[in-house]
């Protein structure tokens, strides 16, 4: 009897799996995309304070910039909630237009939400963003089928209200007998 997959255990395959579509067919893609993500079009991110103040070159202390902000003074694409600030609109100051590259690419400054974005685990289900045109929900339900192996069913639906964010779940395959 092969043993039992735990739920985490099962989230943590999903995790593998997104992460390894995202290395083999995601970044791949990003440098020649035509609406990358890093224009923040599509993709709001979600930042700390070190973040905010390397990729904008802010001098003064936070509690003046939360001021500013808080006025509209400040960058009209960051958002400030909860202790984090949210940016969206405006391409990220990381992002370099003339080679479509990121200058903080795989250095611990780079936001979690980059390096998540379009595909990955969420609560042990898949999300992605089709909105990126480097995903095909196709492509990428039989990319988890065979990660997962045989144990598995793999099933899909699309937010009702975001239709471009699908989740992708696994089920039980049935024993035939």
């Amino acid at each position: 009897m092969p043993p039992r997959t735990t739920p985490r255990r099962l989230a943590d395959k999903l995790a593998d799996a997104a992460a390894a579509y995202q290395a083999s067919v995601v970044i791949p893609h990003c440098p020649q995309c035509s609406n990358s993500c890093c224009r923040l079009d599509p993709l709001v991110l979600e930042l700390e304070w070190k973040q905010v103040r390397t990729f904008w070159r802010i001098e003064e202390p936070r509690a003046t910039f939360d001021r500013r902000l808080a006025t509209g003074q400040g960058p009209q694409e960051i958002r400030a909630a909860n202790g984090l600030y949210y940016a969206h609109g405006k391409p990220c100051p990381a992002f370099n237009e003339a080679t479509a590259s990121c200058s903080v690419y795989g250095q611990p400054i780079k936001p979690a939400g980059c390096s998540d974005f379009p595909v990955y685990e969420d609560g042990g289900v898949i999300v992605a963003d089709l909105r990126c045109e480097a995903v095909d929900r196709k492509a990428l339900t039989a990319w988890i089928a065979q990660a997962l192996g045989e144990g598995f069913r793999v099933a899909w639906s699309a937010d009702p209200e975001f239709p471009f964010l699908i989740t992708i779940s696994l089920k039980k395959a049935k024993r035939s007998t």
